[in-house]
């Protein structure tokens, strides 16, 4: 691999571990050149959202949000060189001619962060899935891009929905762990109708929940509906090789278990932030590598076929 290359790699690694623990958990598992083009995913990723989440004005924040898929367009017609002062740029360039990455699901991307400076909110599930799978679905796509699916893997072509879903059962534990932060922020995810069948339309601007609301169903009812997605992601489990599906296992398994900690403290997320120990963070990346929970998705499938 030529130096500027490599170098481009290292840079988004960098990015990746200091910014992503999480997801940097997960790829680990990763053979070294997935790994690299997943953090070169990621690194382009965060760049996106840090213009979106950062505290620029509104306007600049547009401004650069069409600089980036300038980039991402030269990108997409090979016409970034290895000496390119952009690292990432570099990086995401060879990733994508190695793998079959639909960069598309980038520009989804940037049309979701867009929706976030222009300050959208979301009536209905379905506004917000809309707005899920632009920033989340996407990248589950452009995720399988990298892992690819296993020759002769039954219900392969289903493949992009499954990790679509998934995508979506993680941006949906992302939303109910940031429900303060977000708020604080002049953010609403959550969809308006499921606010106000719980008595919360009035917002979580603070430790408690809004007076006379039903908090703890509101978690709840959303928890159920993540478990949901979950359920039907993880079904693309069974048509990874087995490093690609360790990675997706310990990273939605850590998502998982982030909803069982919020499901049994549901206020939890209004006094602060909701994490994992490493300790754990470590167990789940080993449940994902011995394969359990590609093998339990497997037995499950095969019952409900029988």
């Amino acid at each position: 691999m030529p130096a500027p290359v490599l170098a481009a790699y290292s840079y988004c690694e960098a990015v990746t571990g200091q910014q992503a623990r999480n997801f940097a958990y997960g790829i680990r598992l990763l053979p070294t050149p997935k790994r690299r083009a997943m953090s070169a995913l990621y690194a382009f990723s965060r760049r996106v959202d840090d213009i979106g989440d950062g505290e620029l004005a509104d306007d600049v924040k547009v401004a650069r949000l069409d600089e980036t898929r300038s980039v991402l367009a030269r990108i997409h017609d090979g016409a970034v060189d290895e000496d390119d002062t952009d690292p990432v740029a570099v990086a995401l360039a060879h990733a994508a001619r190695a793998f079959p990455i639909p960069l598309g699901g980038l520009d989804e991307l940037i049309d979701g962060v867009q929706m976030d400076v222009r300050g959208e909110t979301y009536e209905t599930w379905d506004d917000l899935r809309t707005y899920c799978r632009c920033v989340a679905g996407a990248i589950g796509r452009l995720s399988l891009g990298v892992f690819g699916t296993e020759p002769g893997a039954r219900g392969a072509d289903r493949a992009p929905e499954y990790a679509d879903t998934l995508g979506l059962a993680l941006q949906l534990t992302n939303i109910l762990r940031d429900v303060r932060e977000d708020a604080e922020g002049g953010r609403t995810y959550l969809p308006a109708d499921d606010l106000a069948k719980f008595g919360c339309s009035a917002g979580f601007n603070g430790p408690t929940p809004p007076a006379g609301s039903d908090f703890t169903g509101l978690v709840h009812f959303e928890v159920r509906r993540a478990r949901a997605l979950f359920a039907e992601g993880y079904r693309l489990l069974p048509m990874l090789d087995r490093r690609s599906g360790a990675c997706v296992a310990a990273m939605a398994g850590i998502y998982r278990r982030l909803l069982d900690r919020i499901e049994r403290d549901p206020e939890a997320v209004l006094r602060g932030r909701v994490s994992l120990p490493g300790r754990e963070k470590a167990y789940v990346a080993v449940r994902g590598l011995s394969g359990l929970d590609t093998r339990h998705v497997t037995r499950r499938t095969v019952r409900r076929r029988a």
